[in-house]
């Protein structure tokens, strides 16, 4: 199969699809996951073994793309829904390196062609300078195991966040560490806001710290892509999570540490009050 939903058996195989698809194939029937596909390694050797044209698939493969999307269009409901096209190779969000950061990642991409053109920036993403001197520094081998890359529909985020369901800076196993910030979480993950942070008991969800950053910028949406734009003065220092939130955040960590077996690293959004998980992968700084 060269195509796997998130939500198969075949999806949750970290060898078939890397670590951030198969978590969150595993989650996908108990928890709020975003609907996705995720194209095998076996499309990016054919990709990489065949005649290049500019930033674009070979016609066989973006009619398998064309397909699935048409699929998506009936999974969600939504015709022509915007999507987030990531790479997740297969050693990627493991328990020594996240990679975090590593690959291109294309939000708010739109149609077949589109996506099919993000889908070829991932992968020629693999081969970068940046991957090159990640993979020195971490030891690891110069050539990629393997790319996938999934394709999953984008959740208008009006509050993104990470939560760590052990503290990441201290160390403390009893604490459960919530990030959080305005709009899609691209301003918080790149370092240019300073989030709201909590810090959760583990034993009774209760706020043991917090502090409310100045946002200054957030991640929007734009045709095509997306933008920071600049937060509204009143927003800025207005906290981002109530504690009802900040609760069920830190209840999904536990919950998921869990059914994973090991320290999890979330990335969530909210939408019309609704927790969306985006990522699940092992914590690798304790």
């Amino acid at each position: 199969m060269t195509i796997l939903w998130l939500g198969d058996e075949g999806c949750h195989e970290v060898q078939r699809v890397g670590g951030k698809a198969a978590n969150l194939s595993r989650l996908a029937a108990a928890y709020r996951v975003p609907v996705g596909f995720c194209i095998t390694p076996d499309l990016y050797r054919q990709w990489l073994d065949g005649p290049k044209q500019e930033m674009a698939l070979p016609q066989g493969l973006h009619g398998i793309v064309s397909r699935e999307y048409q699929e998506m269009n009936a999974r969600c409901g939504i015709v022509d829904p915007a999507v987030a096209v990531r790479s997740s190779a297969l050693d990627e969000d493991g328990q020594g390196t996240s990679f975090a950061g590593q690959y291109d990642t294309y939000l708010n991409i739109q149609g077949p062609e589109a996506i099919s053109e993000s889908i070829v920036k991932c992968w020629d993403s693999v081969g970068g300078e940046r991957m090159a001197a990640y993979r020195k520094e971490h030891n690891l081998p110069a050539e990629s195991l393997g790319v996938a890359v999934l394709v999953q529909q984008l959740i208008a985020a009006e509050v993104s966040g990470v939560v760590f369901s052990a503290n990441p800076v201290s160390g403390n196993r009893d604490e459960v560490m919530i990030n959080a910030t305005w709009g899609l979480g691209e301003s918080l993950v790149s370092g240019k806001v300073t989030p709201d942070t909590w810090i959760m008991n583990r034993s009774d969800c209760a706020i043991k710290d917090r502090f409310i950053g100045e946002k200054v910028l957030m991640t929007v949406l734009e045709e095509g892509g997306t933008t920071e734009v600049r937060v509204p003065r009143a927003q800025r220092e207005a906290a981002t999570l109530d504690d009802e939130k900040t609760r069920e955040i830190t209840n999904l960590a536990l919950d998921l540490e869990t059914e994973m077996g090991w320290p999890v690293d979330l990335e969530f959004a909210y939408y019309a009050d609704n927790l969306y998980l985006l990522q699940c992968r092992p914590i690798t700084t304790l």
